[in-house]
């Protein structure tokens, strides 16, 4: 595609990179922003986008995606899911290393890489396995993954029960300055369980998995994190005692920074009682208790991140009964309305503080440049319109995954157009 020449006209500017937050104009040469401020003026034969009422900010960064390639492209691909990124208003997504092969050596690194340069309509950045295979038993090559790209390594999907190996990979990752994302989950906890332990799960008659199967681990990494001095990650939290936890912890000066989702701030494990299998998450949707503590922590900043955990399936793989379904949401597409509708509007969060953790606390923890909405960067930009008003239908998913419990709801503030790397990929 050709670099864009546009004129954006009339927005409002929130960018967390910049500190600006200011009703202005972008002009886009070649790819490049060229200026930004009001009133602009541009070369007579250019592209005008009227952005009045819309709000422009950095290309949004989801540092939780399974794409699912090599090994389950009927679930997903790098193709697909990029693309599924940019209708979501993403111009870059990190990748979860439990595909088949794992994302553990230096060579599925480097063919992850290419086929993003392929095929990729965003930035793609490979997260690295903890250990070889995802076994949880020997480190994987870290040192060499690094050199060939990865930004982070996971255990995500097949938490490090061994705490030995868990602190040698802190050590190990602190040399190389780049973060643990830990899973945290206390298997043998966890094992068979399949949403909340709680009322409803006795309701339901399903196996429930309880709160302290992520508290105990969400501790233990923290104070291995305290031992070793590294930085930990916490993915997807989903507890009122996970929460808790790392507060004291980021008072007590340790390095963590978590991340919560857009269905643990949105559902609680009430959605499970129809047993749709769309629901069916790990960590599971939690209580009403829960999911209040999860939005107050993203009011006060102890939860550093909004990620999506993007986690497709097959339609038929998830057309079984609750216990036999796979755990996952595809949430790339719903992302950013349900911040919207469930965050801003109802007064949570600002939008500041919303793009923020969308753009430049996942940028930061992963070691990644972001320039922000600023002359002479390339231009990455989403452009959203807040008071887009649209029911979810999982049939015009670009994702292959249409395994979504938010189905039929109606959400605002969709990405009407998304510029990645000076170029439109998505627009609607």
């Amino acid at each position: 595609m050709s670099q864009l020449n546009l004129l954006i006209k009339n927005g409002r500017i929130v960018d967390p990179v910049n500190n600006l937050d200011m009703v202005a104009d972008i002009y886009i040469g070649q790819g490049i922003i060229q200026e930004v401020g009001p009133n602009l003026t541009a070369p007579k034969e250019i592209d005008i986008l009227e952005a009045e009422g819309f709000i422009i900010t950095p290309g949004l960064l989801d540092m939780h995606t399974h794409l699912r390639e090599p090994g389950f492209e009927d679930s997903e691909d790098i193709e697909s899911g990029t693309r599924a990124a940019v209708h979501g208003g993403f111009t870059a997504v990190a990748c979860m290393p439990n595909t088949k092969p794992v994302i553990d050596n230096a060579a599925v690194v480097r063919s992850i890489l290419a086929r993003a340069e392929e095929k990729g309509s965003c930035r793609v950045y490979p997260i690295g396995s903890i250990t070889k295979g995802l076994q949880g038993e020997e480190l994987a090559e870290m040192g060499d993954m690094v050199k060939a790209g990865v930004v982070a390594v996971s255990d995500d999907g097949m938490p490090v029960a061994n705490s030995y190996i868990m602190r040698n990979a802190l050590q190990y990752a602190k040399s190389l300055n780049i973060p643990v994302i830990s899973h945290c989950e206390e298997p043998t906890l966890s094992s068979g369980g399949v949403m909340n332990e709680g009322y409803m799960s006795t309701v339901l008659g399903l196996k429930g998995i309880p709160a302290a199967a992520e508290d105990i681990m969400v501790a233990r990494d923290l104070i291995l994190a305290e031992t070793t001095g590294a930085r930990v990650h916490i993915a997807h939290i989903s507890t009122k005692g996970s929460v808790e936890i790392v507060r004291a912890a980021k008072d007590r000066g340790i390095k963590v920074t978590c991340e919560a989702t857009p269905h643990h701030f949105s559902l609680t494990d009430n959605s499970v009682r129809d047993y749709d299998t769309n629901t069916k998450v790990n960590p599971p949707l939690r209580t009403d208790e829960d999911l209040e503590a999860v939005i107050a922590g993203l009011k006060d900043g102890t939860i550093d991140v909004i990620a999506s955990d993007h986690a497709p399936h097959t339609i038929e793989s998830k057309d079984v009964e609750y216990d036999y379904a796979p755990f996952g949401i595809s949430g790339l597409e719903t992302s950013l309305p349900l911040m919207v509708s469930n965050l801003i509007i109802p007064g949570e969060l600002s939008w500041m503080q919303t793009i923020r953790k969308t753009t430049y606390e996942p940028a930061k923890i992963l070691n990644i440049k972001l320039d922000g909405i600023r002359k002479g960067s390339p231009a990455d930009i989403t452009v959203i319109n807040p008071n887009s008003d649209r029911k979810v239908d999982t049939k015009n998913f670009i994702s292959k995954g249409k395994n979504s419990p938010f189905d039929g709801e109606n959400l605002k503030g969709w990405a009407t157009a998304t510029i990645c790397n000076g170029t439109i990929t998505s627009l609607s």
